[in-house]
């Protein structure tokens, strides 16, 4: 095997490796939107207060989406990505036995979004190391696939759960699974290209693909990292657009199941699996929309993702005026909101701070973009809480649709920027 066929084995196994894992990450996330009904049940709790338990993941997320986006970049994935799996299993398994103690619910699982945490940014960051910047557009199509379809499964398997045992099992089934994804991860995986002794992304595209001796993947330093995060309007723009839209996005996904089950009359579980279609069909609009900025925009993100969030907007704007009988028109909305969702997400999340940060800041870049979206998540968490009790469901549909053309009034700021070469890719 030669260094350029060694290079595309690896490249397969570090994708597909990375795929797998964080798909499952979404095992011990989404479960809480479906085990919610169960919960407020159970022990008498508000929507407010369950907006309360989401807010707190989202906030713990927020926090450590900065935090382990400086570490990925300085320790890499492979440590990072199996400390953050085997903690929010644990946590999973001990918010089964929270019994309604709300206090208690908030903490376990705002800190089960810290560890969650330590899930996304390395990814990117081993992705940048391993692929070229002309094969990034694609792959981070392919990878945004990842958390749609594995949302999606989860969401499944936690309905399949709920309805068969109950909902504290929605928590301890995917922990166990999750545990075994873990180890496989530690496994399979390398941070980067010259740990196993393969030409840099910089080699590569210089075409040095000569036998190389195993070295570590050089971390610039916290200064530099910090530095090119804070300093770049590029990135607060593409920060405060995931931030909008996130608050689509979580607002859909926190309350759909719960607005499915009380307003159009579904069982839980049916609730959960039409649910399922928003990021199942954003699998598509995410590899969509990686295809599409390659082919038709030369390599450039924003345009793509303008466009599918106008489109957002008016699936969102017109999905709660529609008849609950209708349920085929309903699902067909339901599912242009998901692939007009994560069609820019994952161009914002994934392929945009590849493109900014370079490989030696991506993990940093992309935490601190996700942490600003998840800060939107926390908002939505609780503030669509409050507007469904205290106002009305179509209050909460509005502040989605509002948040939508505001990330397409940000993202549009950034119509022209494209990747730059540089002393990293």
């Amino acid at each position: 095997m030669n260094q350029k066929q060694k290079l595309r084995y690896w490249q397969k196994r570090i994708f597909f490796t990375s795929w797998i894992t964080y798909a499952f990450f979404y095992l011990c996330r989404v479960n809480m939107s479906v085990a919610m009904p169960g919960i407020m049940a159970e022990f008498g709790l508000s929507k407010t207060t369950m907006g309360l338990v989401l807010t707190a993941l989202f906030a713990f997320y927020a926090v450590g989406q900065f935090v382990n986006g400086q570490l990925g970049d300085k320790f890499g994935a492979r440590r990072l990505i199996s400390i953050g799996i085997l903690f929010s299993a644990v946590l999973n398994i001990i918010f089964g036995f929270t019994n309604g103690l709300v206090a208690s619910m908030i903490l376990i699982w705002g800190l089960n979004g810290f560890f969650q945490s330590m899930g996304w940014a390395p990814t990117v960051k081993t992705i940048a190391n391993w692929f070229s910047i002309k094969q990034r557009g694609k792959v981070s199509g392919l990878l945004g696939t990842s958390y749609q379809i594995g949302s999606a499964i989860s969401l499944a398997l936690a309905g399949l759960i709920v309805g068969l045992f109950g909902w504290r099992w929605a928590f301890w089934i995917p922990a166990g699974i999750f545990l075994l994804i873990g180890i496989h991860f530690l496994i399979r995986t390398r941070n980067a290209p010259e740990e196993v002794g393969l030409p840099t992304v910089e080699e590569q595209a210089n075409g040095k693909y000569k036998a190389k001796e195993i070295r570590k993947d050089h971390h610039l330093g916290f200064k530099y990292t910090l530095k090119k995060v804070f300093t770049s309007p590029t990135i607060w723009v593409v920060a405060f657009s995931l931030f909008a839209l996130n608050i689509v996005r979580y607002g859909f996904l926190g309350w759909a199941p719960t607005y499915l089950f009380e307003v159009q009359n579904a069982s839980i579980s049916t609730a959960a699996y039409k649910t399922l279609l928003i990021p199942l069909i954003g699998s598509f609009g995410a590899v969509f929309a990686g295809w599409a900025s390659t082919k038709f925009f030369n390599l450039r993100k924003a345009p793509i993702a303008v466009i599918m969030l106008i489109l957002l907007g008016i699936a969102a704007w017109i999905f709660p005026f529609l008849p609950s009988e209708n349920w085929i028109l309903g699902l067909i909305i339901l599912a242009t909101i998901g692939f007009m969702t994560y069609g820019p997400h994952v161009m914002i999340v994934t392929a945009m701070p590849m493109d900014i940060g370079s490989r030696k800041a991506a993990s940093s870049v992309t935490g601190f973009i996700d942490a600003m979206g998840y800060a939107g998540a926390a908002i939505t968490g609780v503030v669509s809480g409050l507007l469904i009790d205290k106002i009305s469901w179509n209050a909460a549909f509005s502040f989605w649709v509002a948040a939508a053309f505001f990330a397409a009034i940000l993202m549009a700021c950034l119509w022209k920027v494209k990747p730059r070469k540089g002393q990293y890719h």
